[in-house]
């Protein structure tokens, strides 16, 4: 263990510490020399073991496992309201969401997609359980149509013009296993978080409406198992969440010829990321939440940690960072100001 991850491990232990000397005062349990100003103002706990959380308007909607979808106001993000939970036909354990419209998915693995529609938020109810776009691992939204990745059988493409009726067109084998998926700013490229295998970019400009044959340009291997993906299309840069490989930051301005610029050796396991104003918030399971100042996209260097139980899925608007942690639930997180 080097002295970077030997000193995060003590200033982690801490931080256990004395949030176990107050645990009813959420604003209390991380100083602000280590959260870098960012505090938990609620814990909410879920019905299920939440996975996922995504924000539109004033509500969350949670993926939760075996426990289906559940809906919540954040009206007041202090004081979130139970809006309704949805289980009925929901099939397997949904473990990432993704929404167009009113129309709610969620990826279930082997259980492969389950359409909610969630026109009306107090009565959700499912219109497609078991879609067999299979094992379903996450989503990404283009327009009209869903891209899933599948794990080992590569992505899944479906046409979403009617959102509740999800149409299953082509897809693509990937190197490695398919997590996490974004794509370009001109919609011509295809970006693959791929395992042990790293990032993977696809030409999905001959798109055919889905049944196109979209062939691989660029490849490069990383550290560790990437899981999730974001992009900064305009310097051509990467963010990958790489498990026990941390953060990794990758050059793709050369398709024939991608190189890792920077990495941070994080504690935990990167699971799930957001790039925001120089910043990625960072979820590492066990770790909690992470943030890491990428203005110099060669130094990244940790601004802040605040510790949860199980952290997976995040999303964040420009005052708080929601966050879906296995063990505690929803846990609602305020960004300092000077942020």
């Amino acid at each position: 263990m080097n002295m970077n991850k030997l000193s995060l491990w003590f200033l982690f232990c801490l931080l256990l510490m004395i949030g176990c000397g107050k645990p009813t005062d959420p604003e209390s349990i991380v100083p602000d020399d280590i959260s870098g100003g960012y505090k938990i103002v609620k814990v909410y706990p879920t019905s299920g073991y939440a996975q996922d959380v995504l924000k539109k308007d004033n509500l969350l909607y949670i993926a939760q496992g075996e426990g289906g979808l559940l809906i919540v106001s954040v009206s007041d993000p202090k004081n979130p309201q139970f809006v309704s939970l949805t289980t009925e036909y929901v099939r397997g354990y949904s473990s990432k969401i993704a929404m167009k419209d009113s129309a709610v998915y969620l990826a279930a693995a082997t259980f492969g997609v389950t359409v909610i529609n969630a026109a009306n938020p107090d009565t959700p109810f499912v219109t497609v359980s078991n879609l067999g776009m299979k094992p379903a691992r996450s989503f990404h939204i283009l327009g009209n149509y869903m891209f899933t990745a599948v794990s080992e059988q590569g992505v899944n493409i479906a046409d979403i013009s009617y959102p509740t009726q999800p149409d299953i067109r082509g897809g693509l084998s990937t190197t490695g296993y398919a997590y996490g998926l974004t794509t370009s700013a001109d919609s011509n490229y295809l970006f693959a978080a791929c395992g042990e295998m790293g990032m993977s970019i696809y030409n999905i400009s001959n798109f055919l409406d889905g049944y196109g044959i979209y062939p691989q340009v660029g490849w490069c291997d990383t550290p560790g198992d990437a899981e999730a993906i974001t992009i900064l299309d305009n310097e051509k840069i990467a963010f990958m969440a790489c498990g026990t490989g941390g953060l990794q930051i990758l050059d793709y301005s050369d398709t024939s010829n991608i190189f890792i610029a920077g990495s941070y050796d994080s504690i935990g396991y990167a699971k799930d990321l957001i790039y925001n104003n120089d910043l990625i918030y960072m979820t590492t399971e066990t770790f909690g939440l992470q943030i890491i100042d990428v203005s110099d996209r060669t130094k990244p260097f940790l601004v802040g940690i605040v510790p949860t139980s199980f952290a997976l899925g995040l999303d964040m608007d420009d005052e708080y960072i929601y966050l879906a942690d296995e063990i505690e639930g929803l846990i609602i997180i305020s960004i300092p100001m000077m942020r």
